[in-house]
């Protein structure tokens, strides 16, 4: 467990683009303390786990989870809005939902949603729409889009139906479920 957690360190590290210096300087250690700490010639203390945790923006338990018994997950279906959903294992906040769209979306901007959070989409079939305040994107097979919720915005699909993947960071899925929720009370649908 040891390496693993040291090989965790240092890939957080790059993958956030921070050199030694910069996670030295945001943990509060020396950058030759934490080079041998990723480097297997210092040993790793608890307390000093806790602060990388934090500095590398995860939990003590995801720096050192070992448990590989959970590497499928089962959507959870929503047959009656058409979609699938999956919880994203290493963000217990973020959330990816398979659907299928039929209709335009709302081109008034005040028919649209704002929340905050940040949403991204992959089309898997056909053509969506993603109308962002006044502003109309055409979406292709293949392609991605990313965006942040408290722009107003709205999804839909063009000549004919549509499957996208979205994907949202916390704040926007709890805005999703709000919406889910007023849209259940009005019986209308995003």
């Amino acid at each position: 467990m040891d390496g693993l957690v040291r090989k965790r360190i240092r890939a957080l590290r790059v993958a956030q683009g921070w050199s030694l210096e910069e996670l030295a300087n945001r943990a509060n250690l020396s950058q030759s303390s934490l080079s041998r700490i990723e480097n297997g010639r210092r040993r790793l203390a608890l307390d000093q786990l806790v602060i990388l945790a934090r500095a590398l923006d995860t939990t003590l338990d995801q720096l050192v989870e070992t448990a590989t018994d959970d590497v499928i997950t089962s959507p959870v279906i929503d047959s009656a809005h058409g979609s699938m959903r999956w919880p994203v294992k290493g963000d217990p906040g973020m959330v990816v939902m398979r659907q299928r769209l039929t209709g335009p979306p709302p081109e008034n901007p005040a028919r649209m949603r704002a929340h905050p959070g940040r949403e991204w989409l992959v089309v898997l079939s056909g053509t969506a729409v993603l109308m962002l305040g006044n502003r109309r994107f055409r979406i292709e097979a293949n392609q991605a889009a990313e965006f942040p919720t408290m722009m107003p915005h709205a999804i839909g699909a063009e000549g004919g139906p549509c499957e996208i993947l979205g994907i949202f960071d916390r704040d926007a899925r709890r805005g999703h479920q709000r919406e889910g929720d007023d849209r259940e009370a009005q019986g209308t649908r995003k």
